[in-house]
């Protein structure tokens, strides 16, 4: 698979690789922190790729047909920055010139939204690579939706640099595994296949067969000499060429290469070469060993011709979707509205429609909301981490996507929560809203991802059911005792916890509604308590995040309760207020929400002024201080659960209105 390239050829390309690793060198250097050592021995096939086979235009970034590139190393940041600066992409050399500093746009790693070309945020290893499995994804769906005869929109490719630690990530085997099945074949992963880690060569702690790995996962597999522009050209053209399964290339390299000490040291992987160390790297180069920074003029006119030449494609296919508006309006304007993601004017009615009344789990009543929000929204895709049938996750109406039908709605993510948030990552930044749902302690597992969602204003919705101990009889395993507020902590992230089916429709109005970050949200297995809302205020005030369910003049006492347990705080309210006790009970579904209402607002709910206040939550206590005070009285469970049918559970932990009631009754004692 190796092509024949002449002498000019070969010393243009490795004129242009010296040039990225210079300016890797330089950047790190200058900074005085980053990983020179990757972008130096990924250089070759990097700078190949880009030059010559990688579709793009600069002009216009966000390209709906441009191939992706993923910088799943994200530690190499100044290789993809290098490349971002030379193909005009807006980065400036005082862009470079500021790696890691105060408002740069290059920092450390590489972050979605802030650079032009930077398609994903990188650096948690194995989260590129499965967001990239996600952008191949979104690929095949587009294609499906949308491509005809004699209009191929979305053929596009997704190109990723994967690094021995993204291997080594469990989320690296999940997301491989996934794409594997579903045999993704516009992946291309260029494995920097280096042997060198933080700790020293990987042969301390990593001795597989990576190559064989990923074919037994269905893979297409190839191994080159990562610094061979023959072979580099020979597998990128293949790569190009029309296959049936996603491509793994193991790209044999040396960690700072061209380095005379560095060459091969765990030592360049992250930390600055030192000037001494640079000056003769250059000098083996061949490169001006006293300028910084620098770029020979041939590098930036080979560049430049290559943007010339992109144009064209890029013009070819903006004459097709002229064409293709003429031929299939109706297909255009469903492209045109995914686009703008434009949501009917009557979404909050359509999907309060759905919620049959009567009592039931918040669960059930999202699966409602779901298929109604699908009728409406035709670009909402998601699943399960194989528990669509408990999550009611599942479109009714929508077929599954599988290998060779990806036309559906419905994704199988198998059991794989890490590969489901990565994965869900890459179809929101494609253009889909996508949701993924487990059981809300398995959140953990998706971690990494879902804050990752929050820190690149990624509106992903996560699914989290069995949200308490009163999942009952799976015991403490499956009990999310901390994970409301785990969840809470993560900035961005608007956390949901409805107590009824209106609640939980208005929870899905907002998630639908929001464009600038992830949405979890927290439903239970067993029934809610039905709420009177002729009684009790609507249910709209979950968009201040909390809001008065049960007002009265001058309170004596306010509940804060969320989810299932706001229909126990409404069972205290009415005993206390059989006794002429005047109560006010809160529905606080979501503190994000509420911590951004003015704080007018906010003390008209909370009643600051109000001798007692207290909160009721299946949870840990901890960050309810803030809301009902130092002194206020903090209804939860601070321990693990146990395994027994939730009404049991309810008895064993005080969740009952007489227990709560005598605690009430000790706490205004001590307080008297």
């Amino acid at each position: 698979m190796r092509v024949v390239l002449t002498e000019s050829e070969i010393a243009s390309l490795r004129s242009a690789a010296d040039a990225l690793r210079c300016l890797a060198m330089d950047g790190v250097q200058k900074a005085n922190s980053g990983h020179p050592g990757m972008p130096m021995g990924a250089a070759d096939y990097a700078w190949t790729l880009w030059s010559r086979y990688l579709r793009c235009n600069p002009a216009d970034p966000c390209w709906p047909a441009r191939d992706r590139f993923v910088l799943s190393a994200g530690h190499g940041s100044m290789l993809l920055y290098s490349l971002l600066h030379l193909f005009d992409f807006g980065l400036s050399m005082e862009d470079l010139q500021s790696f890691r500093q105060p408002g740069s746009l290059t920092p450390g790693h590489p972050e979605f939204g802030l650079s032009p070309g930077v398609e994903t945020t990188t650096g948690p290893l194995g989260q590129g690579l499965g967001n990239a499995v996600g952008m191949a994804l979104a690929q095949k769906m587009l294609a499906a939706r949308f491509n005809r005869p004699g209009y191929p929109l979305f053929n596009y490719r997704v190109w990723t640099i994967v690094s021995d630690g993204d291997m080594m990530e469990g989320v690296g085997s999940e997301v491989a595994s996934l794409a594997g099945h579903l045999k993704l074949d516009s992946l291309v992963v260029l494995y920097d296949n280096n042997r060198i880690t933080i700790e020293g060569n990987t042969d301390l702690a990593f001795s597989e067969d990576v190559v064989a790995r990923f074919a037994a996962y269905g893979w297409e597999t190839l191994d080159i000499d990562g610094h061979d522009y023959g072979e580099i050209d020979g597998v990128l053209e293949h790569a190009c060429a029309e296959r049936d399964r996603p491509l793994l290339i193991s790209c044999r390299t040396h960690i700072a290469q061209g380095a005379p000490d560095a060459h091969d040291t765990a030592e360049a992987h992250g930390a600055p070469l030192g000037e001494d160390e640079v000056r003769a790297t250059k000098a083996a180069l061949g490169c001006p060993v006293d300028q910084d920074f620098w770029v020979p003029d041939e590098v930036r006119e080979a560049c430049a011709a290559r943007i010339a030449e992109q144009q064209e494609a890029y013009g070819k296919w903006q004459a097709l979707t002229e064409a293709y508006q003429v031929e299939h309006p109706d297909l255009w304007q469903q492209w045109e509205t995914m686009c703008a993601a434009e949501l009917p004017a009557d979404l909050e009615q359509r999907l309060l429609a759905a919620i049959a009344p009567g009592s039931d789990a918040t669960r059930k009543f999202s699966g409602a909301v779901l298929q109604a929000a699908a009728e409406v929204v035709p670009w909402l895709v998601g699943g399960s981490a194989d528990l669509a049938p408990s999550n009611n996750t599942m479109l009714k109406k929508f077929d599954s996507i599988g290998t060779g039908n990806f036309s559906g709605r419905n994704l199988h993510f198998g059991v794989r929560e890490h590969a489901m948030g990565a994965i869900m990552n890459g179809l929101v930044e494609s253009g889909w809203r996508a949701y993924g749902g487990t059981f809300e302690v398995f959140a953990d597992y998706m971690r990494p991802s879902l804050r990752l969602a929050a820190l690149s204003h990624l509106p992903a919705i996560y699914v989290f059911t069995h949200d308490s101990i009163f999942l009952g009889e799976d015991g403490p395993t499956h009990q999310p005792i901390e994970h409301h507020w785990a969840l809470r902590t993560i900035p961005n992230l608007n956390v949901m916890r409805p107590a009824d089916g209106p609640e939980t429709a208005l929870a899905w109005t907002v998630a639908l509604e929001r464009r600038d970050g992830p949405t979890a949200l927290l439903l239970t297995r067993q029934k809610v308590v039905e709420i009177d809302r002729a009684r009790y205020a609507p249910a709209q005030g979950l968009r201040q995040g909390g809001y008065i369910l049960a007002a009265v003049e001058d309170p004596e006492l306010v509940i804060v309760a969320t989810g299932s347990e706001v229909g126990l705080a409404l069972g205290v309210a009415d005993e206390l207020t059989a006794q002429g006790r005047r109560v006010q009970v809160v529905s606080m579904p979501s503190t994000d929400l509420f911590d951004q209402q003015p704080e007018e607002y906010r003390r008209s709910v909370l009643r600051p002024d109000c001798p007692r206040r207290m909160s009721i939550e299946a949870g840990i206590t901890h960050g309810w201080e803030r809301y009902v005070g130092e002194n206020g009285l903090l209804i939860g469970i601070d321990h693990f659960g146990a395994s027994a049918p939730y009404e049991a559970l309810a008895e064993s932990f005080g969740f009952t209105v007489p227990q709560i009631l005598e605690r009430i009754k000790c706490w205004a004692e001590e307080l008297a």
